[in-house]
């Protein structure tokens, strides 16, 4: 497929040192409320309590349709009231814009090899709806848009949340330049994922119910690695959900956060450039350990035992 584009030396440098960008939005504190449920905007509020970030300016709506059908997207401009788009996946009237600078920082991430902390999450809207508390796939659109922008011809996306990335899978099903890799909990929800399913360049890593960092690290140096490897992308972008964690109250796994610092950087080793995007974590206690513990991971090339 020819050459690989040089990546610039400041993206290295980050990477090398022991800093990571972190970008997204203060916006993101407040807009698209979701009053008790899991995804809420306390999850930025106590992100940006710990950590300072770069401010993304918001998506121009345009992008939202490399992944998403014209329809669609204009139902969620339209949202003047709020109202459930599925049976757990909330709207309002600030949605559209908190959509806008989810999308807009995640791209920014993936240009600069940052980590976007945004919400709502992606990974499992459809091209045609919204699912699981996400509107729009902001990872996915953020590979299409620095694809177009930087003409990689292949990227990939592993994605750790804890739930299958259903909406990535089908974005991406018959798209042979992204690869796309999930490592979740199953059998589980969406109920995508199981094994055998995929193609050449979908890959599935379903793990059962009380898989810890052991099963994790298995799964990464025995299918995860190689395969990305294998790949050869120029840009990595991991969907770092959190809800693996041994404390989160929406699944059954035992990773650590000494687990997810060693996941990040396995992740750091397999292209060259790597960013990340938040999905799941909903332990409010925990998420901002766990996201500092991830960024140190991917800093740390090479530091994979």
């Amino acid at each position: 497929m020819g050459p690989q584009p040089a990546r610039p030396a400041t993206c290295r440098a980050r990477r090398r040192g022991l800093t990571i960008e972190l970008v997204g939005h203060p916006a993101l504190a407040h807009l698209h409320a979701t009053p008790n449920h899991p995804e809420s905007a306390e999850r930025l509020q106590v992100l940006l309590a710990h950590f300072e970030i770069l401010e993304a300016a918001p998506a121009d709506p345009a992008v939202l349709e490399l992944c998403h059908e014209p329809a669609y997207v204009e139902r969620v401009r339209g949202l003047a009231a709020p109202t459930w788009l599925d049976a757990d996946t909330f709207g309002g009237e600030t949605s559209w814009e908190a959509s806008l600078l989810a999308v807009g920082a995640a791209i920014e991430a993936a240009r600069r090899g940052g980590f976007a902390l945004v919400r709502p999450p992606g990974h499992h809207a459809l091209p045609g709806r919204a699912m699981g508390f996400c509107l729009f796939d902001n990872v996915a659109i953020a590979a299409r848009q620095v694809q177009a922008e930087l003409g990689f011809e292949r990227v990939a996306i592993v994605d750790i949340d804890v739930h299958h990335g259903n909406g990535t899978q089908a974005i991406f099903w018959d798209d042979p330049s992204v690869l796309f890799v999930s490592l979740h909990q199953w059998p589980f929800y969406p109920g995508s994922g199981r094994p055998g399913e995929g193609n050449e360049t979908t890959v599935n890593v379903p793990l059962p119910a009380g898989s810890g960092d052991g099963a994790y690290l298995r799964a990464f140096d025995d299918v995860v690695s190689p395969t990305v490897e294998a790949y050869a992308p120029q840009l990595l972008l991991v969907s770092a959900g959190f809800d693996a964690h041994e404390r989160d109250p929406l699944a059954q796994m035992q990773v650590t956060e000494d687990g997810f610092r060693r996941i990040a950087a396995r992740c750091a080793t397999l292209a060259p450039q790597v960013a990340a995007v938040l999905e799941g974590g909903y332990n409010l206690e925990t998420l901002p350990t766990l996201v500092a513990a991830a960024r140190e991971g991917f800093a740390r090339v090479g530091e994979t035992g």
